[in-house]
């Protein structure tokens, strides 16, 4: 089933937002005051972490966890009022930004009125106890084969749409929930306007319903890249496989988000000196970049799950810039558009250099990433769409380059030509 995508879709951005640990507040009103600064950065897509009141009972931690809700259509205090959250989504949107709220239909706290409500909406153990299979402690398992849940749910969602206006969804696990509920769900909530939908999952038959969906295999590839544990030519093969995705689907490209920062370390344990190369790499692969909050600092630090653990800003983060340059190519070059084509370079130094060359008539974006540490790695390039008048992103120097050229990198080191607009 083909559901019409909104417009802003090709060469767009999404950053994912920490409510709690963004501010020392932690409230919404408090975000509010960074939205200038994300504009000037380039962000467009604002993916807000779960925003529902989070239950007591089983609660892990002092705060507990966002993906643990007791009730599906209202905020959680800790961040405000509906109102407040209202104010949000109007003030983001004068600015230009889209704003998407993460959504959790696998399962819900274990005080969520529906477990008091409606018990048979929920599986049973074979002691007729509620229950996940996942081993999540604070969660209990929605049952999807009641018409009446599922419908409620969906009724849940549409609230958002109606009463906030958001341009989204990001659903947790979607693959834990059943591919027709996500068609149902896509299918009423588009009548109300048409909605920006992401996956987290990598089951390729769900872009049936949604957009995009994560890069999850390639993450976990390029940071064994990074750490010399796996191949760069295996990193290349994950790409290839996402390159046969059906027309129209998209990967969401990250180095860090909610879980990884908490649970496996930020990008810099993960990637260490290579982990801008990986940004740039997640910047400007066909598909779409993610990043986290704090990011941009950069943030070297694991933010805590259950507790409150803010994040450090600073008055002027020292990646703003970097991130910048980024996101304006990928919004004003038509490489970056449907249509465009990416073309992976072979060279003579194919287990350290990855290359690749993205074109849509006479826009084209080359990227040049040294994939290891090694410095004054010299390597050839022969490509006859190579050719052409470029500027270097990041020195802003002009370059005219032949279909045959010779580069050299240092360790670690990311260069990205494009020609202009």
């Amino acid at each position: 089933m083909q559901y019409k995508k909104v417009p802003w879709i090709d060469g767009t951005n999404i950053y994912e937002v920490n409510i709690r640990q963004y501010t020392p507040e932690g409230t919404f009103a408090a975000f509010e005051q960074h939205l200038p600064r994300l504009k000037d950065m380039g962000v467009q897509i604002l993916w807000l972490m779960p925003i529902t009141p989070i239950s007591i009972k089983e609660r892990l931690g002092t705060l507990g966890s966002y993906y643990a809700c007791s009730s599906y259509t209202a905020i959680n205090p800790e961040f405000g009022t509906i109102n407040d959250f209202k104010n949000l989504v109007n003030k983001a949107h004068e600015l230009g930004f889209k704003l998407i709220i993460d959504w959790v239909a696998n399962h819900t706290g274990w005080d969520h009125h529906w477990a008091t409500e409606h018990p048979d909406w929920y599986i049973k153990d074979a002691d007729g106890n509620f229950t996940d299979p996942n081993g999540w402690k604070d969660v209990i398992d929605l049952n999807y084969s009641s018409k009446e849940m599922r419908q409620a749910l969906i009724d849940a969602m549409k609230f958002w749409v109606n009463e906030c206006g958001i341009d989204g969804f990001r659903c947790d696990m979607a693959h834990l929930v059943t591919l027709d509920f996500w068609k149902d769900a896509r299918t009423q909530c588009d009548k109300i306007k048409t909605l920006f939908w992401l996956a987290e999952c990598e089951v390729v038959e769900y872009h049936d319903v949604f957009d995009v969906t994560y890069a999850w295999e390639w993450m976990h590839v390029s940071e064994k890249t990074a750490k010399q544990i796996a191949s760069l030519q295996h990193l290349k093969d994950v790409y290839d496989k996402y390159a046969q995705y059906p027309d129209g689907a998209k990967k969401l490209y990250f180095t860090s988000n909610h879980d990884e920062n908490s649970w496996n370390g930020t990008e810099y344990e993960k990637y260490g000196n290579g982990a801008k190369a990986f940004a740039v790499c997640c910047c400007t692969l066909p598909g779409i970049p993610l990043l986290y909050s704090g990011q941009e600092l950069p943030n070297y630090k694991r933010l805590s799950f259950f507790d409150k653990d803010q994040i450090d800003w600073n008055e002027s983060p020292a990646l703003h810039n970097f991130y910048k340059q980024l996101f304006e190519l990928r919004k004003s070059n038509k490489a970056f558009q449907k249509n465009a084509s990416c073309f992976i370079l072979h060279t003579n130094a194919d287990d350290k250099i990855f290359a690749y060359l993205l074109v849509n008539g006479e826009s084209k974006v080359l990227v040049l990433l040294n994939i290891s540490p090694d410095d004054r790695m010299g390597f050839t390039i022969e490509h006859e769409a190579m050719a052409g008048t470029y500027k270097s992103l990041f020195s802003g120097l002009a370059f005219t380059l032949k279909s045959n050229e010779q580069f050299e990198l240092m360790g670690w080191e990311y260069v990205v030509y494009h020609t202009e607009a």
